[in-house]
């Protein structure tokens, strides 16, 4: 059986490769994500994006019972969006939480995240390597929770 995997990129993420690369780097999220594939060839990757926070929300209810685990980047709704919380909190799929840059590290702002506590755990900082380190800890944790059984 394959594992699949769903990340659900939140506003502006978009823009990866474009938007302030001194921040987020110079490469297309597309790009990392086809690397990320050949890479993790055993796992079924399902992709999403979106600046609408009620799409965030849909994607996380449609996946969040039949995907292995989700990896979510919230962008700025990590700081703002109880609603995304709630939804994390309502599947049965484990989330990581993912940010490529340290979002303790940032404005006073960032440093609190609604989203946090309704997830597996948190990766900040590792650029778009974070993601690489989100799939290791979502096999990580499977494997865990397999050998309990």
């Amino acid at each position: 059986m394959t594992m699949k995997i769903g990340i659900i990129n939140g506003p502006n993420l978009n823009l990866l490769g474009k938007r302030e690369p001194d921040k987020y780097g110079s490469e297309a999220f597309e790009d990392y994500l086809a690397s990320l594939m050949v890479l993790y060839s055993e796992i079924e990757f399902g992709y999403f994006q979106s600046n609408v926070e009620g799409e965030i929300i849909n994607e996380l209810h449609k996946v969040g019972f039949s995907y292995d685990g989700i990896i979510l980047n919230a962008g700025g709704y990590t700081h703002t969006s109880v609603a995304i919380a709630d939804a994390i909190a309502s599947v049965k799929t484990p989330v990581v939480e993912v940010h490529i840059t340290n979002i303790a590290a940032r404005e006073e702002f960032r440093h609190t995240s609604l989203i946090a506590q309704s997830c597996a755990g948190s990766i900040s900082g590792f650029g778009l390597d974070s993601y690489r380190l989100a799939v290791e800890a979502i096999i990580g944790k499977l494997r865990n929770e397999k050998g309990k059984k």
